[in-house]
């Protein structure tokens, strides 16, 4: 077997202007209450038409990102918050306030199919008894 010599390559090279990094690292973007709100808003808009992954890549987000957010706005930590405000993780009693307020949700949704479905139901019963 042998052993081809080593192409030496120039590391020097300037980056292809194209290139996503070309202009050097880029800053973390910070997004304020408002924007918090405006961007979970706009999500759960899209997700009715079936676009919530669509919007998401065309905004640049994650949806850890959309899932944080919705649990601190649910809990209420987004509410009042001034441009500049730091959001820190929820406190234990901010985080079951949030899965309450979900749990009830889902509770008022099922409520009102149920109660949809007991009224077509008792609408059949009533026209089958006039047959």
């Amino acid at each position: 077997m042998t052993i081809s010599p080593t192409v030496l390559v120039e590391d020097n090279v300037r980056m292809d202007p194209s290139h996503p990094r070309a202009d050097g690292p880029q800053r973390r973007r910070a997004f304020s209450a408002a924007d918090k709100l405006a961007h979970l808003t706009a999500y759960e808009q899209a997700c009715e038409s079936n676009g919530g992954g669509a919007y998401l890549r065309r905004e640049g987000l994650y949806s850890s990102l959309i899932s944080e957010w919705r649990k601190q706005r649910d809990a209420g930590v987004l509410d009042g918050k001034k441009p500049g405000d730091k959001i820190g993780k929820l406190t234990t009693e901010q985080a079951e306030i949030a899965r309450l307020k979900r749990e009830l949700e889902r509770a008022n949704k099922r409520l009102a199919t149920t109660e949809t479905a007991l009224e077509i139901m008792g609408k059949a019963h009533s026209l089958l008894e006039q047959l």
